[in-house]
């Protein structure tokens, strides 16, 4: 009896009107010392009020589960820099129509201290809430207790109840935006996303089939006979060239830890590496990883096994920044040793100056006698907020000064790389992914590997 008597003590909440209620008696009980007959009045209402109180306690407490509440997710992860979907499903077993609220207990990467949802559930029913949470890194994200705060048409007592559902959910790599773009790279409808179609010179490739015309299709493939046949235009389509390994180099140094819009430069160049790899197992090419620092921190060698794409997405989950200094040597001598197939290297790194590049250009230029070796760095898109503005006193005429150099600096990166014959990608980390995509398309197009 002690013990049920602590947990009602533990989970009653007086409610805003309870403490009005009591407010209004004690004005009515001063008033009572001008005004004698006041006194009876505030002495029945305060036995009202007590009585009131009891029923109230009795009806919130005398079912042990009044309330059941559970989290719901479509995905059993989360999705890196997406927005994604959970749902709270409240079930109502009290025999009578209930007001609460609803805090759940984030996890602390979210840092969601005002999470909260009020609503009133009929007796015996339940009903789902969404909400949507956007995760910024990757890694465990633990959710914590359920609280629900239940109180009757009364409303003066409220009961916590506390939900213990253990709720785990592991953050990958941007999952969401990788099956939007398998869907469309099945369908052919990449465009859609800013994938540019790019126009084949040459057919270097073997005939596939014929197909029907679609606007952006050469002209040049139209097939004559099948037209007449058909009486509308037919093009032959040829097959590209298939089995290539595409290997993503990650650069995984002090580097590419500089933040944007919440997620870093590594963040960015993981998701992109993931939509790369799965559109190259579409497109029937071999997907591999490389991540490096001062050492080679992660590997998945290229290959079209049915495993291949967890395998990315594994290597890719556990890859983390440090504050280290990236080793182009060790990852030349990698390369060296471990490819021995001429591929595509796409290396995802930042150079913020041109010396920065030039310390590392003779070991691109080295892989790059044996490989097709792609180099993608990020635009500073602050620096070009900088630029757009008008200077209004010396201080920032001396800052868009530097703003300029350090955006000069950026452009001769690219001069630099096609100088040795080396492509690059110079994108902003919002446009990475279709960025790259269409570069690697258009590798794929123009056969130059």
């Amino acid at each position: 009896m002690l013990a049920k008597a602590r947990n009602i003590f533990k989970q009653l909440r007086l409610t805003k009107w309870f403490y009005r209620a009591v407010f209004g008696l004690i004005v009515l009980f001063i008033f009572a010392f001008l005004f004698d007959e006041i006194y009876d009045v505030g002495f029945i209402l305060l036995l009202f009020l007590i009585f009131a109180t009891s029923i109230d306690v009795f009806i919130l407490f005398r079912n042990a589960q009044p309330i059941s509440a559970q989290r719901r997710s479509k995905f059993q992860r989360l999705s890196n820099g997406d927005v994604n979907e959970l749902e709270l499903e409240i079930q109502n077993y009290f025999p009578f129509k209930i007001k609460f609220s609803v805090i759940d207990e984030l996890p602390v990467q979210f840092q969601v201290r005002d999470f909260k949802i009020d609503s009133i559930l009929d007796k015996g029913s339940s009903k789902r809430f969404a909400y949507q949470l956007r995760p910024t890194e990757r890694g465990e994200y633990h959710f914590g207790l359920i609280n629900v705060f239940v109180c009757t048409s009364i409303n003066l007592i409220e009961r916590h109840i506390k939900i213990e559902e253990p709720f785990m959910m592991p953050c990958y790599p941007s999952f969401l935006k990788l099956r939007q773009y398998e869907l469309l790279a099945i369908n052919n409808r990449l465009s859609e996303l800013g994938v540019k179609k790019i126009r084949r010179i040459g057919h270097s490739t073997e005939f596939e089939q014929i197909k029907e015309y679609v606007s952006g299709d050469d002209i040049r493939t139209i097939n004559w006979k099948a037209t007449a046949r058909r009486n509308q235009l037919m093009i032959n389509h040829y097959r590209d060239e298939r089995a290539q390994q595409v290997y993503c180099l990650v650069d995984m140094g002090r580097i590419m830890k500089m933040p944007f819009e919440e997620l870093t430069l590594l963040d960015y160049a993981i998701n992109a590496s993931l939509v790369l790899g799965h559109v190259a197992w579409i497109k029937q090419d071999k997907p591999g990883l490389i991540g490096f620092s001062h050492k080679i921190n992660a590997t998945v060698t290229a290959d079209r096994k049915g495993n291949q794409l967890l395998r990315l997405q594994e290597a890719l989950y556990n890859a983390k920044t440090n504050f280290e200094e990236s080793n182009y040597e060790n990852l030349l001598s990698f390369t060296r040793t471990k490819i021995t197939q001429r591929s595509l290297l796409l290396l995802f790194t930042n150079f913020e100056t041109l010396n920065g590049l030039r310390r590392q250009l003779k070991y691109i230029r080295k892989m790059a006698t044996q490989h097709l070796v792609v180099v993608i760095f990020f635009e500073n898109t602050e620096l070009k907020y900088l630029l757009e503005q008008k200077p209004k006193n010396t201080f920032q005429i001396y800052e868009q000064t530097i703003a300029q150099k350090f955006d000069y600096e950026k452009r001769q990166i690219t001069k630099e790389l096609q100088q040795y014959g080396i492509l690059s990608v110079y994108t902003t980390p919002q446009q990475l992914t279709v960025n790259t995509l269409n570069k690697y398309l258009e590798i794929k197009t123009r056969g130059i590997i």
